[in-house]
């Protein structure tokens, strides 16, 4: 058996039974994750954004393998939310082996939340950069405090945006709680250094999700975005179910040597920012 099979079978045996705890679970990145982690074997907790994303649509989720996925509504404005989602997980599940602190929004899906400039600009802080300091946080509280378990693995999404570079024209508030994803797993990887807990960031890039789609492709002309898709890195976009591989392998044991690192994931637009539009 080659080193790679035998790594193929230990990915399988590592995630099987493992319980995660999964923030927007609906999305494009996060679904993907989910149908990931379930053919894994592992049991998922995701949570839904109150109040914007049908419970309908998540119990629905939920039926494709009740004995291993729950739906948790969650307010990433509100810490009693997040406190209440987090408690909520482990009551379904027990220990929470795996953080993947993905739920946010974006410079239009943000429009959900508030209507005009200012107020946006405020939820995409609060959501994207202080909503996920106490998700981190509430998960942390649990892992540091258990004597009976073995590592545990706290995978933060930031954006190439953001977290890895800066393009002329990406709002401001956007790419400030990107940055601050970031600086929270460095943080957090430098405290955990010693500790049971493996702390990374995934930084995707143009992804076709509905979040992207909405900020950036849904106002260009069927001819501009054909234009737009094939200017970018290997000429296409970057597929969810991409990124969720990503997310298993930082999930499994075989990642732990790479604890602290902000991962571009972007299939080359952070080291060629230019490919981007600069009106994008």
């Amino acid at each position: 058996m080659s080193a790679f099979t035998s790594m193929r079978m230990d990915l399988a045996a590592s995630l099987g039974g493992r319980r995660v705890f999964l923030t927007g679970g609906l999305g494009g990145i996060g679904r993907a994750t989910v149908d990931a982690f379930l053919a894994h074997g592992a049991k998922v907790a995701f949570t839904y954004a109150a109040g914007v994303e049908s419970p309908a649509q998540a119990e629905e989720l939920v039926r494709i393998a009740p004995d291993r996925l729950s739906a948790h509504s969650l307010d990433l404005r509100c810490a009693s939310s997040i406190a209440g989602s987090l408690e909520d997980a482990r009551q379904r599940w027990g220990m929470l082996d795996i953080l993947v602190n993905n739920a946010a929004v974006g410079a239009a899906t943000v429009r959900a939340y508030a209507e005009d400039s200012a107020a946006q600009d405020s939820s995409l802080l609060q959501i994207n950069a202080d909503g996920a300091l106490k998700v981190c946080q509430g998960f942390l509280a649990q892992a540091v405090g258990d004597n009976e378990h073995g590592a545990f693995k706290l995978i933060n999404i930031s954006s190439v945006g953001g977290g890895i570079q800066v393009f002329p024209g990406f709002r401001l508030a956007d790419g400030m709680s990107k940055a601050a994803v970031a600086f929270l797993t460095r943080q957090l990887a430098a405290e955990q250094v010693r500790g049971k807990v493996d702390v990374f960031a995934l930084c995707p890039g143009a992804t076709a999700t509905p979040m992207f789609f909405a900020s950036t492709l849904s106002a260009m002309s069927e001819d501009a975005r054909r234009r737009y898709i094939a200017g970018l890195p290997k000429g296409r976009l970057i597929e969810p179910v991409e990124i969720a591989h990503l997310i298993l392998f930082l999930a499994s044991d075989h990642s732990r040597p790479l604890h602290g690192a902000v991962i571009d994931a972007s299939m080359g637009l952070g080291v060629r920012p230019g490919l981007q539009e600069p009106s994008i």
